[in-house]
């Protein structure tokens, strides 16, 4: 009995809530009914006004010369009878007896019947009167629509309310009493960010629950990349220092007596060092374009100049390698490979490109530059015939300290941040970056620009 009651009093409190909803609703659609009924009657009365217009016109076109003495031409050709009377005469119960009467200038009184453009014009009126109804009395259709669009509001205010007051039944969200909000704070209180997992077994809360795991599954992933980021910089970091600890060592033993030792040293204390302040530089940049700190500075580029001056600086400091560039001087100038974006850092992400085919390739290979225009784009590739890599290893490629293990076996330098700081650059230009590779054979990258921000 007392369950019967409670569902009675929730559905009438559901409903009585309900009830604002189709009442907002109505005054929503009354107000766009006078709306349209108020610009349906200045439609009527300027079709009206046009309709007598030209039957005024027609009438008196057919007047005969000795009517048109008085009447003045003005400019722009329109004609105007003098004296001015008109009207119409007839029973106002038979149509057949209206008459529309001139007088003309010569004095005389010219008639016409207005039955024959009756006629002509009835059906069309009929036609636009039945359209005009039907469409004022979509009214109650439009009522409809306009409650079925607020109903998803209704149902999260009614949710709403339902958790703000505790106690209330709702047949859409339950009895959320105060056991229940309390249980729901147990549950969060021991949940953390190593285990992401909020459950309460109550069904009444599951949404709540799926909400609430997916914003801690979010937090743990975060604090992963965070221990993995703050590791690997640590482990790379603590290579350089090593190394420069060792020679420091070996030069406090043996620098001031012997000069080989003292050369080595100072060669290998600078080598380290540079290494290091590139390791620093890359790190910080991440760092700045994480916390968004990193701003582009955009101006109008052409991509073939960025290119071509990339390709022009590569073949000068790498004498090893062939490098060559499929565009011209008039590709320079061609504002198809126009596009909006910062210069400084598009240059960044080419040169590490460029640096990364230089490292990885043979002595005496080639390195080709190109790039092409779309219609909404720009991209530019360079493409190299070194060492490639597996299917697997190019999709971690852009990964943070990632090498893989080819890489590691060619050559010891490199930090595995170049392509991430590639990747955060194209990304800051709502770019793309695409590489395809085949293991001994080569790698491709595509840098690809939209035109505009």
């Amino acid at each position: 009995m007392s369950s019967e009651k409670g569902n009675v009093q929730g559905t009438s409190l559901r409903s009585s809530r309900l009830r604002p909803t189709a009442s907002i609703a109505r005054s929503i659609t009354w107000s766009f009914w006078w709306r349209k009924v108020l610009s349906w009657l200045c439609f009527d009365v300027l079709l009206v006004a046009f309709v007598a217009a030209i039957f005024t016109w027609h009438c008196a076109s057919q007047l005969p010369t000795s009517a048109l003495d008085g009447i003045e031409i003005e400019k722009y050709g329109i004609r105007v009878i003098n004296p001015m009377n008109w009207g119409f005469q007839g029973s106002s119960a038979d149509v057949s007896t209206w008459m529309y009467r001139i007088d003309g200038g010569d004095g005389r009184p010219y008639y016409f019947a207005v039955e024959p453009y009756l006629r002509v014009i009835l059906p069309y009126a009929i036609a636009a009167v039945v359209y005009q109804a039907l469409d004022i009395v979509d009214f109650f259709s439009d009522t409809r629509r306009v409650r079925r669009q607020l109903q998803p509001l209704n149902d999260l205010a009614v949710m709403a309310d339902s958790l703000g007051n505790a106690g209330v039944f709702d047949p859409m969200m339950g009895d959320m009493s105060a056991d229940k909000m309390a249980t729901l704070e147990q549950a969060i209180a021991r949940a953390s960010v190593d285990s992401p997992t909020v459950t309460t077994g109550d069904q009444d809360l599951r949404s709540i629950e799926v909400a609430l795991n997916g914003l801690l599954r979010q937090m743990q992933e975060a604090k992963l990349q965070q221990m993995r980021f703050v590791s690997d910089a640590s482990h790379e970091l603590r290579t350089p220092i090593a190394v420069i600890q060792g020679y420091v060592n070996m030069l406090d033993r043996w620098g001031t007596s012997d000069e080989e030792v003292l050369h080595e040293s100072i060669e290998a204390l600078k080598s380290e060092s540079e290494h290091m302040q590139e390791l620093v530089e890359q790190l910080l940049f991440l760092a700045r374009g994480d916390s968004g700190r990193n701003t582009l500075q955009r101006i109008n580029l052409n991509l073939a100049d960025i290119v071509c001056e990339v390709w022009d600086e590569s073949c000068m400091i790498d004498e090893d390698h062939t490098y060559v560039c499929a565009l011209t001087e008039e590709d320079t100038l061609d504002a198809r490979y126009a596009f909006s974006g910062d210069l400084a850092m598009v240059k960044q992400a080419l040169r590490i490109i460029v640096s990364n085919a230089q490292r990885y390739s043979p002595a005496g290979t080639t390195i080709r530059l190109g790039a092409t225009a779309g219609a909404d784009s720009v991209s530019c590739t360079v493409q190299d015939e070194g060492i490639g890599m597996t299917e697997d290893e190019a999709a971690h490629v852009f990964e943070r300290f990632y090498r893989s293990e080819g890489a590691r076996a060619e050559s010891a330098e490199g930090s595995g941040l170049g392509l991430s700081i590639a990747k955060w650059i194209v990304d800051a230009h709502n770019g793309t970056i695409e590489v395809l590779s085949r293991e001994g054979v080569g790698t491709r990258f595509t840098l690809t620009f939209p035109r505009s921000a």
